[in-house]
């Protein structure tokens, strides 16, 4: 104990640095998607977040945008839990067969206008999981999707852009 206790004294902590240049420009983004989102819709964004059967690589880089160093709530772009109240469902993965109605269903309880962004390369076309037995494939072999986010998994400023590109145009494709 008295060795832990000296170690803690002389050894500094273990925390991230504090943000820097990089904060600016995704807060830089947040602040357009917040602006591009009140023109288009004429209120703030909401995002229903669906897995369809990935590997949670995605819901990783999803969830930091939540976080105290992302902090998107501040911008007016918040997650809902119901999909009756979202404008953006964003879906990861490749669709197996157990989600598809579910994906299907959560699909068609969202409101117009409304719009799909695959995001990851297993929702793009099945990834590595594609031709499995329990793969049907990328999300759309189930929904219309209007936005393609590629990576694997993509980066929190690559979602940010994505959505800012989507909000911008209405129907974008973001090339692989």
């Amino acid at each position: 104990m008295r060795k832990i206790l000296f170690e803690s004294l002389t050894k500094t902590p273990l925390t991230e640095p504090a943000p820097g240049e990089a904060d600016a420009e995704i807060s830089a983004l947040a602040i357009q998607l917040d602006h591009a989102a009140r023109a288009r819709l004429g209120r703030s964004l909401s995002i229903r977040e669906v897995d369809a059967g990935s590997c949670n690589g995605c819901e990783l880089e999803i969830h930091a945008l939540s976080n105290a160093f992302y902090d998107l709530e501040r911008f007016g772009l918040r997650f809902v839990a119901s999909p009756r109240h979202a404008d953006v469902l964003l879906v990861t993965g490749p669709v197996t067969r157990n989600m598809s109605e579910a994906l299907l269903r959560t699909y068609q309880a969202i409101p117009a206008p409304k719009w799909v962004v695959a995001v990851g390369a297993c929702a793009y076309d099945g990834g590595l999981f594609a031709g499995g037995y329990a793969c049907l494939g990328g999300v759309a072999a189930v929904v219309p999707v209007d936005l393609y986010i590629p990576g694997c998994p993509p980066t929190p400023t690559a979602l940010l852009k994505g959505l800012l590109a989507l909000m911008a145009n209405g129907r974008a494709r973001v090339p692989l």
